[in-house]
């Protein structure tokens, strides 16, 4: 078993060599990087998040033909599209993502964006409540659910609540948080500060978390995201999720374990 700072200087390593541009290429956020106003970028980057498992290659193409049936705003559509237009993409699915889905999440994003003051606004006034990721995804969940979601596109939006580890809106919150200093995350969300943000825990993650003792527990659920978050934490309190690369790097690309 490493010791702890051979952890670290291992993390390091692997952290700046997967931290790069090139990331992006196989990554599902380049389809967000294919845009530069914020707006169109924040949609973009929830639209694929929420799209954000099973093969990369298939949430890259599956993200790419939703955004490019938005038009070359997602903001714009989302802003002004009748209740026509958004039935439309009533025939898009991925995998258990059917098109009814598709229509109640797009139409949310319009109230969200209509009447809350777009997803920074809602995900900053849920983490102000107690200073936590959770927070924030648990506001942001009710606020989208609304009053007239339906039960079976509810497991979509995660819940931290209910335990679970809500990777991909982690992810997402990575994305728009986390500053653009290597070049892969966007930084356009001032409010919720990097050091707050929890580890998109997935397979791989998880893996290679367990295997350098950085996670105990078995199950990846909300309090695995805890636990090996605050691991990370003890090696940079500022920027613990930096290490997701290292950890996902590890696991898909070099099959550590």
């Amino acid at each position: 078993m490493l010791s702890h700072s051979e952890v670290n200087s291992f993390l390091e390593e692997k952290y700046r060599l997967y931290a790069s541009p090139s990331f992006i290429e196989h990554d599902p956020i380049q389809i967000p990087h294919r845009y530069s106003a914020k707006e169109d970028i924040e949609i973009a980057g929830f639209l694929t998040a929420s799209l954000a498992w099973g093969q990369r290659t298939m949430i890259i193409r599956s993200a790419g033909r939703l955004l490019d049936r938005m038009g070359e705003s997602p903001y714009e559509f989302i802003l002004n599209a009748t209740n026509n237009e958004i039935e439309a993409l009533s025939d898009f699915y991925y995998r258990t993502f059917k098109g009814t889905d598709c229509v109640v999440f797009l139409r949310s994003l319009q109230r969200i964006y209509i009447q809350h003051d777009g997803l920074e606004r809602v995900f900053t006034e849920g983490f102000q409540e107690a200073e936590t990721v959770a927070s924030a995804i648990s506001y942001f969940r009710n606020v989208f659910t609304g009053d007239s979601f339906p039960k079976r596109s509810e497991k979509h939006i995660s819940n931290p609540q209910s335990g679970s580890a809500a990777k991909r809106l982690n992810m997402y919150l990575r994305w728009m948080v986390r500053p653009k200093t290597e070049g892969v995350d966007f930084g356009i969300w001032r409010e919720i500060p990097p050091s707050a943000l929890m580890l998109p825990l997935d397979v791989h993650t998880s893996r290679v978390a367990r295997a350098l003792g950085l996670l105990s527990r078995k199950q990846n659920d909300w309090k695995a995201v805890e636990e090996v978050t605050q691991n990370l934490r003890t090696f940079d309190p500022t920027d613990p999720v930096k290490y997701d690369f290292a950890l996902f790097g590890l696991g898909a690309f070099e099959k550590f374990n």
